[in-house]
């Protein structure tokens, strides 16, 4: 993968941390935005099919002449086995030409699944096999996605609370192949990795280890909560030790890297509060400078925990 141009940090949007945004000197970078949310989707067979929230517009384009616009969608389902949803692809495409974010990114994942005759949404993203047969199904629609939208294209690392048993691959295996193959980068959420190392007992240096990091074009971190034995990926917390260190070691070794976003819902906003969630966005830009600073690829390692 190519170099991504190098925004820095950003802050996933959300309603409640508008002041953050509105302020010139808010220690962020960019903006990154679910551009979803921005639209109605009234489903197959109505023209037009998207409807843009015309107010929703006109505040982001308020919004990008302060700061960059990084796009991050959630409703591609690049990996249902019945069918690719080129409708929204078209929609991206539209929203690209107007706002011509320098990236954009989706899940690497399913939500959508056929049920008796009809699509259904599970309202979560949910995991693929690890397996060649995966590969051959996302791979070209990944490949239509590049040849659809100009801009580089990014796939998230998934959480799961269960695993698929007798993968053909492991998790670094496996994303190292679908972006060599495919030619998308890779969106590195380490929240996500840190939940699945929490749930499953594993240790993410060694996933990281594995990993191809020129392919990480963006990293994302957030926090998260314990319910009913597990650890949850909630976004509802300020970023945890864990990520931290995990963060420390990964992006000196992220040499095409645009960023590192910051996500939190905004249910979670007025708990954690705008002053702990603006002290998480400069520590990361100090975090952020000092890496790109680094020549040493052989930092020491720290262990989740430490």
């Amino acid at each position: 993968m190519l170099p991504l141009p190098r925004l820095g940090v950003g802050l996933a949007y959300q309603a409640p941390l508008r002041p953050v945004f509105e302020s010139p000197g808010a220690p962020l970078d960019y903006m990154e935005i679910v551009p979803d949310i921005f639209w109605t989707d009234r489903g197959p067979g109505h023209d037009p099919r998207h409807l843009d929230d015309a107010e929703g517009r006109a505040m982001l384009d308020a919004f990008q002449r302060q700061r960059p616009l990084v796009a991050h969608g959630i409703g591609l389902s690049i990996g249902s086995a019945d069918g690719f949803e080129r409708d929204h692809l078209a929609q991206v495409h539209r929203w690209w030409q107007h706002f011509r974010f320098p990236w954009h990114s989706d899940h690497l994942a399913f939500h959508l699944v056929e049920h008796q005759g009809h699509r259904a949404n599970a309202g979560i993203t949910l995991p693929l096999p690890r397996d060649r047969d995966t590969l051959a199904l996302v791979v070209p629609r990944v490949r239509e996605v590049i040849h659809r939208i100009p801009a580089p294209f990014l796939l998230e690392n998934n959480t799961y609370y269960f695993d698929i048993p007798d993968a053909e691959m492991d998790e670094a295996t496996f994303l190292n192949r679908l972006c060599a193959q495919s030619g998308c980068g890779l969106l590195l959420d380490l929240h996500n990795l840190y939940t699945n190392a929490r749930n499953h007992a594993f240790d993410p240096f060694d996933l990281l280890r594995a990993l191809d990091l020129q392919n990480v074009g963006e990293i994302h971190v957030a926090g998260g909560m314990e319910l009913d034995g597990f650890y949850l990926d909630a976004h509802s917390d300020a970023i945890p030790d864990p990520v931290w260190a995990l963060l420390e070691w990964t992006l000196p070794r992220c040499r095409n890297i645009g960023g590192v976003t910051f996500e939190i819902f905004g249910s979670w906003v007025d708990e954690v509060g705008l002053e702990r969630i603006q002290k998480d966005l400069r520590r990361l830009q100090a975090l952020w400078h000092r890496a790109l600073g680094e020549d040493d690829p052989e930092l020491p390692l720290r262990r989740v925990g430490s």
